[in-house]
């Protein structure tokens, strides 16, 4: 499988829309479909790492084929919204670096 970058599928999911999804639905109707499809990352992760059992309606249900749809969707909100998601995540690392150069490090819980 090609590796895409950020950029790529920013225009891989315009262009389904554009095609196959006819158009995009309003910024906050894709707000609370993410929210929906990160419910859904939650229920995986409740039942396979933590203390929750798998019901069978959870069948099937794949963390990464539901991480897609996060991502899908998150990228559907920024093209909607004329986000460049490679310079944001960009100045968002910047950000990051600078604010918590030390924070970390200094973190006693998460020493071994």
């Amino acid at each position: 499988m090609q590796e895409i970058t950020l950029k790529q599928a920013q225009q891989l999911i315009d262009n389904w829309i554009t095609t196959t999804g006819v158009r995009y639905f309003n910024e906050l109707t894709n707000m609370a479909i993410l929210t929906e499809e990160v419910g859904e990352v939650a229920r995986i992760i409740a039942r396979k790492y933590g203390e929750q059992s798998f019901k069978k309606e959870d069948e099937g249900k794949e963390l990464a084929d539901e991480l897609a749809d996060v991502l899908f969707v998150l990228i559907c909100i920024a093209n909607q919204t004329g986000i460049d998601l490679t310079e944001a995540l960009h100045k968002n690392l910047e950000k990051k670096s600078i604010r918590d150069a030390e924070r970390h490090k200094e973190n006693e819980k998460l020493k071994a």
